[in-house]
């Protein structure tokens, strides 16, 4: 899936991606922030999106749009993402999210490793998960630092970090959009 950018990467790409993966922010920066961002409630209905990776040079990889069901029955919420890139090729995940707590969440999905431990304060969201991935026809498991903001006008924008022993290889960024 993300072969072409791993097989590109260079001493400069590996430097870079040295130097821009050395930091991190604490989630409680964004206590008291506004709007207030709930993803139970924010991603229960019809939830719309567009995308793309880009690899460690800033190049578009691949671009895609996900049709997100979401189900908030009591304290689980369950997201069916259905990915269609533009290749055409399909994927689809599904997250299961109990609260657990005002502000945190514990996630599964069908195609990441272990249970996912999920914050969000103001109007942030983080999350941090491995995610196996075939490469030239083996499997690389990245883990990926998952980040949303959600802005006044009720999108989400989603970036998360690709990363292996600490170096971002790949960014991607997401616009989510309810379709209510």
């Amino acid at each position: 899936m993300y072969k072409k950018w791993l097989l590109r990467l260079t001493s400069l790409g590996l430097l870079l991606g040295l130097l821009a993966g050395c930091s991190s922010v604490d989630i409680e920066r964004y206590a008291g922030s506004t709007p207030r961002l709930d993803i139970g409630e924010y991603f229960a209905g019809k939830t719309r999106a567009w995308g793309m990776v880009q690899d460690y040079s800033g190049e578009v990889q691949r671009r895609f749009t996900v049709e997100i069901d979401g189900r908030l029955e009591g304290d689980t919420l369950t997201l069916d993402e259905r990915f269609t890139y533009d290749n055409g090729e399909t994927d689809r995940r599904i997250w299961t999210f109990e609260r657990d707590g005002v502000d945190r969440w514990l996630g599964t999905a069908n195609d990441v490793e272990g249970p996912v431990e999920a914050r969000q304060a103001g109007h942030a969201f983080t999350m941090r998960y491995k995610l196996p991935v075939e490469v030239s026809g083996r499997e690389i498991t990245f883990t990926l630092d998952d980040w949303m903001y959600l802005q006044p006008d009720g999108r989400l924008i989603n970036r998360t970090a690709m990363k292996k022993f600490g170096i971002t290889l790949a960014e991607i960024t997401i616009v989510f959009d309810r379709t209510l």
